[in-house]
């Protein structure tokens, strides 16, 4: 009798949990098996997860992810490979890189010669009359020797050429470009940028950062279907690299738009304007908003210096190689203190390239007088590049809760060259990853692509090993300067978020955000540093939906 009762009473109980417990709707996709790097400080590791639509419904283990599982669910089985966000690479130049994909390839030059045979090659796969661009190329790889017009103009009568240096700093222009655009000798220098000329007065057909705007503005605008398919070559090209997300620097918000208002993005995209169209941003917020969770505006560009490899970054003593020079500045203090400060009152972004210490320093004067004048709020200055400090300035940048958004794959690029033109003692504290976290800072990682490749796997790769290029620093440049793994994934994943005021819906893997991520063959935390870059992504998810798969 007792047994019956206490059978019945239990049939009962478990009749009221069934009852009482929670539905769950099935998820659309679930994966399993996996080893999952969330990006969550609260819950690191996961095995597997459920997805609703574009967002994540349930991240935890195979056993408790099987309630969100029916008929309809698509599983896939990860087999052990690993999962991290998506990659958020916090510094691209994104349409110019989809453009320079079907562009001249210079960036492997390594002579003048074939620097030459390359531009020629391509000029016969193009019409009389078609602007050569692009390019990425690196006198580094060649000695140091800027090259000249001369160079190229026997092989290109016909084909105007504007091809850039991989820094997007300086471009040289062959006489057909020259001629196309009204400029010779005559041409006077500007400021904030040079005009290189022979020991004659004569143009060698280089010119660097604002003087490249005489050409610029004069280079024949691309077709809108032209502008089309290079966002969507460079979409394709990052999805196949991990990246999710990107935060494009200046230009095509027309294409973005377009590319949105027609549903064919497959990359989410933070775009910034120039700082100088503050006021024209604003207006265009108040008017239309913000954006969504494809395409947001907020940020806004400017330019303190140049860069290093151009010899125009600002520093305050001489290069160690040009005793005479030091860089410059590309816009005056007054300038970038009254467009700083105007896009703070309008709670824009300010986005800063500063890369010399002086240019740094400077910029972080400018972000002190304007936080005490506007008073605190959540505004998230950021500096772009951040490269070359004075030691005493890493303190300055808790107190503020400064951004800094740099690519580490610099340090392994420059690395190759930078004590030549820096000295010994300035590149203790260039590129310096390690100082910046022990900062105390969000640091945001990128690839200035495409300056340098959209490959976080690289990216990581760089930030860890610091192994130069060219493998003459087995133990890594400058090697105190190292950061570990799980920082690097931290600041490609949760920090970029944070860095475009987005981690609220995106950067981690939890419940309620959007499902962005990605499959790796390799245990990223587990093998061997140097082997990060060997590692291959063989799926890239984008709000649940697959934007790439490895074949």
């Amino acid at each position: 009798m007792y047994s019956k009762v206490k059978l019945a009473l239990g049939i009962t109980l478990l009749c009221l949990m069934v009852s009482c417990a929670p539905s769950m709707e099935p998820a659309d996709l679930v994966i399993v098996n996996a080893t999952i790097w969330t990006g969550n400080e609260e819950q690191p590791y996961a095995q597997a997860m459920a997805i609703k639509a574009d967002t994540l419904v349930f991240i935890g283990s195979n056993g408790e992810v099987a309630k969100y599982q029916a008929d309809q669910t698509e599983t896939i089985d990860a087999e052990g490979h690993f999962i991290t966000p998506g990659f958020i690479d916090s510094h691209v130049h994104f349409l110019t890189g989809g453009f320079n994909l079907s562009s001249v390839q210079l960036r492997e030059a390594k002579t003048p010669e074939e620097f030459a045979n390359r531009i020629k090659e391509f000029a016969t796969t193009q019409e009389p009359g078609t602007w050569i661009l692009g390019g990425d190329w690196n006198h580094e790889n060649w000695g140091g020797e800027l090259p000249t017009k001369e160079w190229i103009d026997q092989y290109t009568p016909n084909h105007p050429v504007w091809v850039t240096r991989l820094d997007g700093h300086m471009s040289l222009a062959n006489s057909a470009a020259l001629k196309a655009v009204g400029i010779d000798n005559t041409i006077k220098d500007v400021a904030g940028g040079t005009i290189v000329r022979d020991k004659k007065g004569n143009l060698t057909g280089v010119f660097k950062d604002r003087a490249t705007d005489l050409i610029d503005i004069k280079v024949p605008p691309a077709s809108d279907q032209q502008v089309d398919n290079a966002l969507q070559a460079a979409m394709h090209y990052v999805a196949a690299r991990g990246v999710t997300s990107v935060h494009h620097m200046i230009g095509y918000m027309e294409a973005l738009e377009r590319a949105r208002d027609n549903n064919t993005l497959i990359t989410r995209i933070y775009a910034a304007m120039s700082v100088r169209q503050w006021s024209e941003l604003a207006q265009k917020i108040k008017k239309e908003g913000r954006g969504d969770k494809w395409l947001k505006i907020g940020g806004l560009k400017g330019f303190v210096d140049g860069s290093i490899g151009s010899h125009t970054a600002a520093f305050f003593e001489p290069y160690t190689d040009t005793p005479n020079d030091s860089g410059f500045f590309v816009n005056q203090r007054e300038e970038l203190y009254e467009w700083i400060s105007s896009a703070d009152k309008a709670d824009l972004q300010p986005i800063i390239h500063a890369i010399g210490d002086k240019a740094i320093h400077t910029l972080l004067d400018i972000f002190e007088q304007v936080e005490k004048e506007n008073g605190a709020k959540d505004r998230r200055f950021r500096i772009e590049h951040a490269q070359h400090f004075v030691p005493s300035d890493f303190n300055r940048l808790a107190p503020l809760k400064i951004i800094p958004s740099v690519q580490p794959y610099h340090a392994i690029d420059d690395g190759r060259w930078a004590e030549k033109i820096l000295g010994s003692e300035r590149i203790k504290t260039t590129y310096a990853f390690r100082s910046l976290f022990d900062a105390g800072v969000k640091v945001a990682f990128g690839s200035d692509w495409f300056v340098a490749p959209p490959t976080p796997l690289e990216g990581i790769y760089a930030a860890v090993t610091r192994r130069t290029l060219d493998d003459l620093n087995p133990d890594g440049w400058v090697p105190e300067q190292k950061v570990t793994v799980e920082e690097a994934l931290t600041a490609y994943t949760i920090n970029g978020a944070y860095a475009s005021f987005d981690e609220k819906i995106k950067g981690s893997l939890e419940p309620g955000k959007l499902a962005d991520f990605v499959i790796i063959d390799q245990d990223l935390t587990k093998i061997k540093p140097e082997q990060i870059r060997e590692a291959k992504i063989l799926q890239t998810f984008v709000g649940g939906k697959t934007v790439f798969k490895k074949e």
